[in-house]
């Protein structure tokens, strides 16, 4: 059974540092993509960025120079490091496992919120 667990949300001032993680079990960890996404309160999820089995990392343009993604194979933990928040950066995080081979392989956390205030 996969099961992707979050942590290290909470309530922080604008400016503040924050970082998530989201450990992973019951899969091969290093063979997935690892994503983060949010969804703030009447919007649609969001992708905040992603790091590869290979380590290629993507960040969305709304947090870049903000916000970084890291992963630790041997713990089998992906990592969103958070800084300068902002109160737009509010909302739920999610983790994502992610790969396609023959077919695709896709599983979510249970989310961890986020409250920057301003």
């Amino acid at each position: 059974q996969v099961r992707l667990v979050e942590s290290g949300g909470g309530l922080v001032q604008a400016g503040d540092s924050l970082r998530l993680s989201c450990a992973a079990s019951g899969l091969i960890f290093s063979q997935y993509t690892m994503g983060w996404f949010r969804q703030a309160p009447g919007k649609e999820r969001e992708s905040v960025g992603s790091i590869s089995k290979n380590g290629t990392i993507n960040v969305a343009d709304s947090v870049k120079g903000r916000f970084t993604i890291s992963r630790d194979n041997a713990k089998d933990t992906v990592y969103l490091q958070m800084n300068s928040l902002k109160p737009g950066d509010s909302g739920v995080y999610y983790c994502r496992a992610e790969r396609t081979t023959w077919r695709s392989f896709d599983y979510w956390g249970q989310g961890t919120q986020v409250t920057v205030s301003a």
